[in-house]
C-alpha cells in the first residue's frame, strides 16, 4: 500500500500538449447514471450466468476493502448468477499506466463490467492526459468487447478533499466527468459522504482504528476514515465506499435502458490513447548481457509474472536497448529497487539524458513506468537505452522520505529490469521503415 506515493515518470522529452489554464470543476453528485449499465443488470438477472467484473484502478482498489465488498454485494444481489473478479489494481499507478495494461490485465478476460478508479492517483495529472487516458480506455475497452459496460468511479483523499468541501469534484474527477458525459458512462463518486462527515467534524482522516475502551472514548461518535488520509480501513472508509456504490446502482439500473451493443462516437479528443499497446521487451534490440527471468523457473520473474510475461535483467554499465516506433508517446514498464541504477536515453537526436531507476521509495522492488517521449509528431522515433557506469546518490535520495540503507549491499548495484514498452503507435521492425 505504499506504492501510492510511487513517482512513476522520469521525463526526456517535453510533452507538446498545453496543460489548460482554466478549468472548470464539476458540481458535486454522488451519482450520474447517464445511459447506465444495461449489459451488466440483464446478464446478472439471467440465472447460472457467470458474471466477471473488471476493476483497473490503483492502491485503493488494491486494498481488500471496495473491490470485494462490491462482488460480495452482487452476489447476494443476484444469487442465481455466479460472480468473478479481475483484479487489475496495482498501487501508485494511474490512468497513464492503466490504458496501456488495460488489453492484457482487463480485456483478455473478458469482462461484463469494468470499474475504473483513478480519480487520487491522477490527481497531479493535467486534464488534457486525463481526457487521453481514459477516453483510450473506453475506445479500447467497446472495440474489443461492444457489451462490456463501463463505470467510472472516483475516491477522495484528505489533500483532495478542499475542493469537495465547497460542492466541486476534485479537478481529476472533473475530467473524468467529461469522458463520461461523451460516452454516456455512469461515474459514482464514493467520497460524498465521507466529505459530508468531515464537514460536520464527525471524520478523523487518519489515524489508527479505536481498539481499547479509552480510545474508543477518544473518538466518541467519530469514524476514522484512513490510516494515512489517503488508504481507507477496511472496517470503515471502504464501508462508505460500498455504500456510495449500493445507493447508486438503483438510479443507475433505472437508466439503463438500451441493450444494444456500445457504439463508439467520434472521439471528444484527437489526441486519445486507443492506439495504447504493451509491448514485451523482446521487440527491442537487448545487447548480450540481458538476461531473460523466466515466469515459471525463476523467482524474481514469477513474483512480477501476472503484469510483465517478458522480465529482463541488466547488470553491466554499457548493456544497451535500442528500438524504433512509429507514434507520438513512449515509456518503459519496468521493476525498480534497492539495486536500480540509472540509464542514458536517447530519443532521436535530442541531447542524451540521465534518468535513475532508483527513488525516494526503493527500499524494495515495485513496478513503475520510465517515460521517453510524450507529445511526440507521429513519425519514425529511435530510442537507445545505455545502462550508466555510475549509480544515483542513493543515500541522498533515500533521505528524501528519510529512509536510509539497511544492508549496504542491497544497493551497490547498476541493475535495470525492463519488462514491456508501452507505446501509443507501433514498433518498426528493422528493414520496415518508410
Amino acid at each position: 500500500m505504499r506504492l501510492l506515493s510511487l513517482a512513476l515518470s522520469a521525463i526526456v522529452a517535453i510533452p507538446l500538449f498545453a496543460v489548460e489554464k482554466e478549468f472548470t470543476l464539476v458540481p458535486a453528485q454522488e451519482c450520474r447514471p447517464r445511459t447506465g449499465l444495461p449489459h451488466f443488470f440483464t446478464k446478472a438477472a439471467t440465472p447460472g450466468a457467470e458474471v466477471r467484473i473488471g476493476y483497473l484502478g490503483g492502491s485503493i482498489t488494491a486494498q481488500n476493502g471496495w473491490r470485494p465488498k462490491t462482488l460480495a454485494h452482487f452476489q447476494k444481489t443476484f444469487p442465481e448468477a455466479k460472480f468473478s473478479e479481475i483484479n487489475a489494481a496495482i498501487g501508485g499507478t494511474g490512468s497513464d499506466l492503466g490504458v496501456f495494461r488495460v488489453k492484457q490485465d482487463v480485456l483478455d478476460h473478458k469482462p461484463d463490467l469494468l470499474f475504473v478508479e483513478f480519480a487520487v492517483n491522477d490527481g497531479g495529472a493535467s486534464p488534457d492526459q486525463i481526457y487521453r487516458c481514459m477516453e483510450g480506455i473506453v475506445r479500447q475497452t467497446w472495440r474489443a468487447l461492444p457489451e462490456c459496460d463501463i463505470c467510472f468511479v472516483y475516491t477522495l483523499t484528505e489533500a483532495l478533499y478542499p475542493a469537495m468541501k465547497e460542492g466541486n469534484f476534485q479537478r481529476s474527477a472533473s475530467a473524468m466527468e467529461k469522458i463520461a458525459d461523451h460516452y454516456g458512462i455512469p461515474s459514482i463518486h464514493m467520497g460524498m459522504e465521507v466529505t459530508r462527515l468531515a464537514k460536520e467534524g464527525t471524520l478523523v482522516w487518519r489515524g489508527p482504528l479505536p481498539k481499547t475502551d479509552e480510545e474508543k472514548a477518544l473518538y466518541k461518535d467519530k469514524v476514522v476514515f484512513s490510516r494515512d488520509s489517503v488508504h481507507p480501513h477496511v472496517e470503515t472508509g471502504h464501508e462508505l465506499y460500498l455504500a456510495a456504490i449500493v445507493r447508486s446502482l438503483d438510479p443507475i439500473k433505472a437508466a439503463s435502458k438500451s441493450t444494444g451493443q456500445h457504439v463508439i462516437p467520434e472521439p471528444f479528443i484527437e489526441t486519445h490513447y486507443e492506439r495504447a499497446q504493451m509491448l514485451p521487451i523482446t521487440q527491442a534490440k537487448l545487447s548480450p548481457g540481458f538476461i531473460a527471468l523466466d515466469a515459471v523457473t525463476d523467482p524474481f520473474g514469477k513474483r512480477w509474472a501476472k503484469r510483465m510475461k517478458a522480465l529482463h535483467k541488466g547488470s553491466q554499465p554499457g548493456e544497451t536497448i535500442t528500438f524504433k516506433f512509429k507514434g507520438t508517446r513512449c515509456a518503459i514498464f519496468d521493476v525498480i529497487g534497492p539495486d536500480g541504477g540509472q540509464v542514458i536515453v536517447t530519443l532521436d537526436s535530442m541531447p542524451p539524458k540521465i534518468v535513475p531507476r532508483f527513488d525516494a521509495h526503493c527500499t524494495y522492488h515495485r513496478l513503475s513506468t520510465m517515460l521517453i517521449g510524450s507529445g511526440l509528431e507521429d513519425t519514425v522515433h529511435t530510442v537507445k537505452i545505455e545502462i550508466h557506469p555510475e549509480q544515483p546518490d542513493k543515500t541522498a535520495i533515500l533521505a528524501i522520505n528519510k529512509n536510509v540503507m539497511d544492508k549496504p549491499e542491497r544497493y551497490n548495484a547498476t541493475t535495470i529490469y525492463p519488462g514491456a514498452i508501452l507505446l501509443v503507435g507501433e514498433i518498426i521492425q528493422e528493414g520496415t521503415e518508410k
